[in-house]
């Protein structure tokens, strides 16, 4: 079932008010005499779900227009175009794409598209993913009720741009998915008041794709149902202090290359293994060799046995010709298999071709065994 909560910032907006609990009043909001004109913003697949729930709601809407990033050029010397999926998805359902400019601070100077320049009440402005910050100019358009936000997280939980990673990083075995209002960026970022939310259980052995898929879906319907709500009149809201979904305010920053360095000192081979499914979709996680060079370490798994013959020295590593993998030594006595490295400056390479190479680069030196570090030339 669907908890519908949503306050109502603009007093022409409200039609009753109810009183719960001390200090907490929720609001519920007229009914809307027509569907909704709606500006979608987004990007990536997790928009894409959400708009795919949206555009098959034909009831809550006339109008629906799309938002999104602007084709960028990625790879070695932009060799190859990235164009996102939204953009893919939207065109292929025949809805209107609007591009924004490729740099933040161009961004500010602009403005949404016909006919959003003149406020409505039927005007509905919804992000899901989008990556950009709305400021105080854009918001202005739209009356403070039709500024929804979809956010993957059971807020005040991981406010922020990586909630689904950090849901993982820190082991929840729950999760979920809230629709709210857009606040200004003075208030804070993810703030808003909750209109709606649905809890998700964290499946074991999830990963950020996967995660994400599942979000996506409950978060698509989850607006469609808001949406629903709002033209019936019975939608109200929330302040997310008083909605209970959490005990504690989080964030959820931005994964950096910082998140993918691999301690083998203070990491056990389950917490390497659960980091890899959070964030490697951004950041493979990396190790630095006794060159100081940097190896990735891709689809890692924890050993199920013991390593006799390997070193009990964290960050340890020897071949395992039977699983034809890396096995190092992690913390807690665990131990991580690794079939899979990149070293920095070359390809992919099976643990096994990739060991051959190093034998023969230590040559008379070789010991039997490499040991990895958290920092370059520890």
């Amino acid at each position: 079932m669907f908890n519908l909560l949503v306050k109502c910032n603009n007093a022409r907006y409200a039609r009753s008010t109810k009183v719960f609990s001390q200090h907490v009043r929720y609001l519920q909001q007229a009914a809307s005499s027509q569907p909704f004109r709606i500006l979608f913003l987004g990007r990536d697949n997790f928009s894409c779900l959400v708009l795919e729930a949206l555009h098959n709601a034909k009831d809550v809407w006339q109008e629906l227009a799309i938002v999104t990033h602007a084709d960028e050029k990625v790879g070695r010397r932009g060799s190859q175009l990235s164009v996102a999926p939204l953009r893919v998805l939207a065109e292929s359902i025949d809805l209107p794409v609007h591009l924004i400019p490729r740099t933040k601070p161009l961004f500010k100077y602009w403005e949404p598209p016909p006919p959003f320049l003149d406020p409505h009440p039927s005007h509905l402005i919804v992000t899901a993913s989008f990556g950009r910050i709305l400021s105080k100019k854009h918001l202005q358009y739209f009356d403070p009720p039709q500024r929804l936000n979809v956010h993957p997280s059971l807020l005040p939980l991981y406010r922020g741009p990586a909630p689904i990673q950090h849901t993982l990083l820190d082991n929840r075995e729950e999760t979920g998915v809230c629709v709210i209002e857009m606040e200004e960026l003075r208030k804070g970022i993810d703030t808003g008041g909750i209109w709606g939310w649905e809890r998700v259980p964290v499946p074991k052995g999830a990963t950020h794709d996967s995660l994400l898929d599942a979000l996506g879906r409950e978060g698509g319907q989850l607006l469609v149902k808001v949406l629903r709500d709002k033209l019936a009149g019975k939608a109200v809201q929330v302040p997310q202090e008083s909605a209970g979904l959490a005990e504690t305010v989080s964030h959820a920053p931005m994964i950096t290359l910082e998140d993918a360095i691999i301690d083998f000192s203070t990491m056990s081979a389950e917490d390497i293994e659960r980091r890899h499914r959070a964030i490697s979709h951004q950041k493979p996680l990396t190790t630095y060799l006794p060159t100081s060079k940097t190896l990735q370490l891709h689809f890692p798994s924890v050993y199920p046995s013991e390593a006799p013959l390997l070193p009990p020295e964290p960050g340890a590593a020897v071949y395992h010709a039977i699983t034809r993998s890396l096995l190092i030594r992690c913390a807690g006595d665990t131990v991580l298999s690794v079939p899979k490295v990149k070293q920095q400056d070359r390809a992919m390479l099976d643990a096994k071709d990739w060991w051959s190479g190093w034998k023969s680069y230590c040559g008379k030196d070789w010991q039997g065994f490499v040991v990895f570090h958290r920092t370059p030339s520890q």
